[in-house]
């Protein structure tokens, strides 16, 4: 009797701890997923049953200058988000990737704005950034240096808020770039050393090969965070000016909430979707040839 309880316990409590992430998924993931798809063939403004047009938001969208600049504005922000957060991230682990005492604190404070609330950060950097009484305006005025309208001047908005997520983001892949370089055998490295190569030629040529694989994983992740650009852009520009920092994710907010075009939102939904399939999927086909792991 007691074996068979045994049995019974070996085979399904497993599923038991699984349930709530499974349930999770499926209502806050999958259901959600499958639902915009529908929608994005229909009309419906939340109130009725909605309307099956077939493809029409979709046409509606790639008609549409505004889309299109839209689409122009994700590819650019992703673009400055994934390239300054994994330099600076790599930067950042490469300089405290060191065994002393006082290392921790400075860890927990570069990685303290990635668990400070987004909306935060937003309003700060807008106090920081102001044309007038801007802490930053005010230190380039003493310099003799005129300020430029970092979320006011339509060329330039994109790029600081850009900035200012890189900025806020840059410690958690420092947290990731710390794992692999924490994981290089030291003796590869001690050996390159006594082989003569200096402390520039061992990055290059032993430690930067050597966190292909941590490479990879940063470089998808960063993908994917790139595109989830909805927080930062609500607090600090709420997609202006002149729609200069309007993102897909901002847009599906815009039309679904604001304009209450749920078809043409989901449509939007299903196109960043898409974006973020086609991106990863090309990592992971690059990955085949570059990322595997050097020891």
């Amino acid at each position: 009797m007691k074996e068979k309880k045994l049995i019974w316990h070996g085979k399904y409590t497993p599923w038991l701890f699984l349930l709530p992430t499974i349930v999770g998924l499926l209502v806050f993931k999958l259901i959600p997923i499958f639902s915009a798809f529908y929608l994005s063939f229909t009309r419906w403004s939340l109130l009725g049953d909605p309307k099956f047009i077939g493809l029409k938001n979709f046409q509606e969208a790639l008609a549409s200058k505004h889309f299109i600049q839209t689409v122009g504005n994700t590819f650019e922000f992703s673009i400055i988000y994934i390239i300054g957060s994994m330099i600076f991230g790599l930067f950042l682990a490469v300089l405290i990737n060191k065994k002393l005492k006082s290392m921790n604190v400075f860890r927990a404070i570069i990685y303290l704005p990635v668990v400070t609330s987004s909306v935060a950060v937003g309003i700060v950097w807008n106090w920081i950034l102001g044309p007038n009484v801007g802490l930053l305006s005010k230190i380039l005025a003493a310099i003799s240096i005129q300020a430029p309208y970092w979320i006011g001047d339509a060329s330039i908005a994109l790029k600081t808020v850009a900035s200012v997520q890189v900025w806020k983001m840059s410690g958690y892949y420092m947290i990731l770039f710390l794992s692999g370089l924490q994981a290089i055998d030291p003796q590869v490295v001690e050996a390159s050393i006594v082989d003569g190569a200096s402390s520039v030629q061992r990055f290059f040529t032993v430690t930067l090969p050597m966190l292909a694989p941590t490479t990879f994983f940063v470089l998808t992740i960063t993908i994917i965070d790139s595109f989830k650009n909805f927080e930062l852009i609500y607090a600090m520009t709420k997609g202006g000016p002149q729609n200069s920092t309007n993102t897909l994710v901002y847009d599906v907010y815009l039309n679904g909430f604001q304009y209450f075009r749920i078809g043409y939102a989901s449509a939007i939904s299903m196109v960043l979707l898409l974006f973020v399939i086609i991106l990863t999927s090309i990592n992971f086909y690059i990955k085949k040839n570059w990322a595997k792991p050097l020891y």
